[in-house]
């Protein structure tokens, strides 16, 4: 015979499991990196944004010749440390080092998929 109590225990199971799953698959997401490289541009834009979860976004702009138009990259940065080199380098050259992280569940890491690692200030 199926009691209450073993009906409550049994949902309450699937919902710890389920949680469970979401934060192994958020950890995985935020962890390994799909792709990792530089880009390298004058840093336009770069600002904490977001209602409930404030994240660090930028884009710098990529110039490949001159007078070319040049193409934006949109990036997210996690690291407090790396926010304010970013900081300091408004409307310079610079070159970042990140890491793109596909699926990502929330934007409550960031907007976009490419996290800056490393900033270098071009001269």
């Amino acid at each position: 015979m199926i009691t209450k109590k073993r009906v409550v225990l049994s949902l309450a199971g699937v919902l710890v499991a389920a949680l469970l799953l979401f934060c192994a698959y958020a950890w995985i997401t935020l962890h390994v990196s799909y792709s990792d490289g530089e880009r390298a541009g004058f840093l336009q834009k770069f600002s904490r944004k977001g209602w409930i979860c404030k994240t660090w976004e930028g884009e710098i702009l990529l110039t490949s010749m001159p007078g070319a138009i040049p193409e934006k990259f949109e990036f997210s940065v996690r690291d407090d440390d790396v926010a304010h080199q970013l900081q300091a380098a408004a409307g310079k050259r610079v070159v970042l080092n990140y890491e793109q992280h596909k699926g990502i569940p929330s934007q409550c890491f960031g907007d976009t998929e490419y996290f800056i690692t490393k900033v270098q200030i071009a001269q």
